[in-house]
């Protein structure tokens, strides 16, 4: 097959051993070429302009911005970019925002081979493709009631260790504030404290650690 029919793949990710599983395996494929890849952010950025790919693997977790940041900013420039984050992240909350932000597809780094080149040519075709388990991951809190931005910065204080009192002084906020927040963040993850609320919030992606 020539070139100029071959189906053009950028591969963004910060792992070497990753970007050469994934050169080999789409440079295995009849219907596809590896034009270009990059280990961060800004290099994505710049290099997708250069090679203006038909489907991007995009990490989510880059060493300078989010996979999601990197994929806002190709998508403004390029808005008919078609790309597909990969992770080892099931968290609910960042493949939300992932696919609000025009991701074509979402797919865990712990899938099959074959499933991963089948997605490419899916979303090359124009479709887009969420795996079944994922699906059931944003259908289980598909009603939960969203975490304010405040109570987010309230989450990530908690979990850097920092007592009412601290979060109140770093915040700007009463203690008395705090403690609302708190109570709200707890009910909404359905924590029974605030250890769980950390873990809850970091396996669904609301924070990160």
């Amino acid at each position: 097959m020539s070139d100029d029919v071959r189906i053009r793949v950028f591969s963004v990710d910060d792992h070497p051993l990753l970007r050469e599983g994934i050169a080999a395996l789409i440079n295995h494929q009849p219907d596809m070429l590896l034009v270009g890849e990059a280990s961060n952010g800004c290099e994505a950025i710049q290099r997708f302009r250069e090679y203006q790919p038909d489907v991007t693997l995009m990490d989510l977790r880059l060493p300078d911005m989010s996979g999601i940041d990197t994929m806002i900013a190709i998508r403004n420039e390029f808005s008919e970019a078609r790309i597909i984050m990969l992770t080892t992240f099931e968290g609910d909350v960042e493949i939300q925002r992932a696919l609000a932000a025009g991701a074509r597809g979402y797919m865990l780094k712990s899938m099959p081979p074959k499933e991963l080149v089948e997605v490419i040519r899916l979303v090359h075709a124009g479709k887009k493709r969420i795996p079944s388990e994922i699906a059931s991951q944003l259908a289980e809190h598909f009603s939960d009631e969203p975490l304010t931005a405040r109570e987010v910065e309230v989450l990530e204080q908690i979990a850097s260790g920092n007592r009412n009192r601290d979060i109140a002084e770093h915040l700007f906020i009463s203690e008395d504030t705090v403690k609302v927040h708190v109570k709200h963040i707890l009910e909404k993850l359905g924590a029974s404290d605030r250890t769980q609320a950390v873990a809850i919030g970091v396996r669904r992606g609301i924070i990160q650690l």
